[in-house]
């Protein structure tokens, strides 16, 4: 996320690090490549102009030059600069209304669909709400199959007049429906365009008069830079919509969408969608952005995500597991399930300070279970409840099942009895004063 943008601003902040001298020239000169690095990312000019000014403002008026570690504060200025570009607060989705009705806008191929499925399966899951799709691209049959195969696969009604060619009679009798059979949100998925053109936005204006929307999104694949802020403001003049959604944010961007669709339309950016899968939605928090721009992660947002997947049963029975020496494979198993459901791995590794630059040019693959996973269903329910059984034999007969290598089973093997051994560590005195210390400090 944002890799080449995070690289030239190392670079360019990296002049003002440590003890050498600091003076006006050299941070101009560092602010003139931070300017270069966001034109490069793809960010207005106004918006890059404008942000180097106001970093070399605060900079200047709080005595860089004469601080023991100029450097440090320099770093922490163009954090904050960048938090405030990108909105400076967290905006959240408004949820008034029975039902509250969310309308959904954008180009096609952004990523609408699959993020009106990712938006209901968001609020089912977190917000405990009851939500209805609706399909309102007419144009392309295969967009109402994609939301209905969206919708089995969140368990999430979806509500379709396939013979109708009225988006905004289909979304009104969507609206009556969702009143009469509980659904407290309704969620209508527009038709777009490759490119904005008078016929789809007239459309979408007229869904937006007759259904008088609590809130409109705008859906935008985060890859196209500068031209998805160009269509933000396009929409924006027609729909006066409430909040924008990045898409795509896993590939390859460069950050000029989330840099200045904020200071161009005035419209925060509400959510971002950080993979394929139904559960890679996050809210938007500019501050947690400008560290993971800055190289320093997001452990807050790493924290949550691995609280949505911690169950306290669960986590007590394992604990007595531990403490009873049981722990086995299949428990291995589901904590390996509950990491792969936090979200794709380059992307939970960029969330840990320091890691994202490190690893940035190793391959990390999301398959990465898959040998480990492969192993353990090869065992036995004995090998994997007690794994000191697997002797010569059966290490051959695992590796042969699993199509991986008797080396490789006794990798896995040494590795599993190492953490079992840190995990029973933990377990003991020491480690449990420590994790009450721990409470403590909260």
């Amino acid at each position: 996320m944002f890799e080449n943008l995070s690289d030239k601003l190392d670079k360019a902040l990296h002049v003002l690090k440590g003890h050498g001298s600091i003076t006006e020239v050299n941070v101009a000169e560092t602010l003139k490549e931070v300017r270069r690095a966001l034109l490069d990312a793809d960010v207005n000019f106004k918006t890059a102009r404008d942000f180097t000014n106001s970093v070399k403002e605060k900079a200047l008026g709080q005595d860089v030059l004469t601080t023991l570690q100029p450097g440090q504060l320099m770093v922490k200025i163009v954090k904050d600069e960048l938090t405030e570009l990108m909105g400076g607060e967290t905006v959240g989705i408004n949820l008034s209304g029975a039902p509250t009705v969310i309308l959904m806008s954008g180009l096609q191929g952004s990523g609408k669909t699959t993020f009106s499925g990712k938006l209901a399966n968001f609020l089912k899951r977190k917000k405990s709400k009851n939500p209805l799709l609706v399909a309102c691209d007419v144009y392309r049959p295969a967009a109402i199959d994609q939301l209905h195969v969206v919708g089995e696969q969140i368990g999430v009604e979806v509500y379709s007049e396939r013979e109708n060619k009225n988006p905004v009679e289909i979304a009104q009798n969507a609206i009556a429906h969702a009143k009469q059979n509980g659904f407290n949100v309704v969620i209508v998925d527009t038709a777009g365009r490759l490119a904005v053109d008078e016929v789809m936005m007239t459309e979408i204006a007229d869904i937006h008069r007759a259904i008088q929307p609590h809130e409109t999104l705008f859906v935008v694949d985060s890859m196209t830079g500068q031209d998805a802020v160009n269509t933000a403001k396009a929409f924006n003049d027609r729909l006066n919509f409430d909040g924008v959604v990045l898409t795509k944010l896993d590939g390859d961007t460069r950050g000029g969408a989330a840099l200045s669709i904020k200071s161009v339309v005035d419209k925060p950016i509400k959510f971002i969608g950080t993979g394929e899968k139904m559960e890679a939605i996050d809210v938007f928090h500019p501050s947690r952005m400008a560290d993971r721009i800055l190289g320093m992660g997001d452990v807050v947002s790493l924290v949550e995500r691995a609280q949505e997947q911690f169950d306290e049963e669960e986590a007590r029975k394992l604990q007595k597991k531990i403490a009873k020496n049981q722990f086995g494979f299949d428990d291995f198993l589901n904590q390996i399930q509950q990491v792969k459901k936090m979200g794709n791995m380059k992307d939970l590794i960029g969330m840990i300070p320091g890691a994202g630059k490190a690893l940035k040019n190793i391959d990390i693959d999301d398959d990465a279970f898959k040998g480990i996973e492969a192993i353990i269903h090869s065992m036995t329910p004995e090998e994997r409840a007690t794994p000191s059984v697997i002797n010569g034999s059966r290490k051959k007969r695992i590796a042969k099942g699993s199509g991986t290598s008797v080396q490789q089973v006794n990798q896995l093997l040494k590795q599993f009895d190492q953490m079992s051994k840190m995990m029973k560590m933990m377990q003991s005195g020491g480690g449990r004063q420590m994790m009450q210390m721990m409470n403590r400090m909260k």
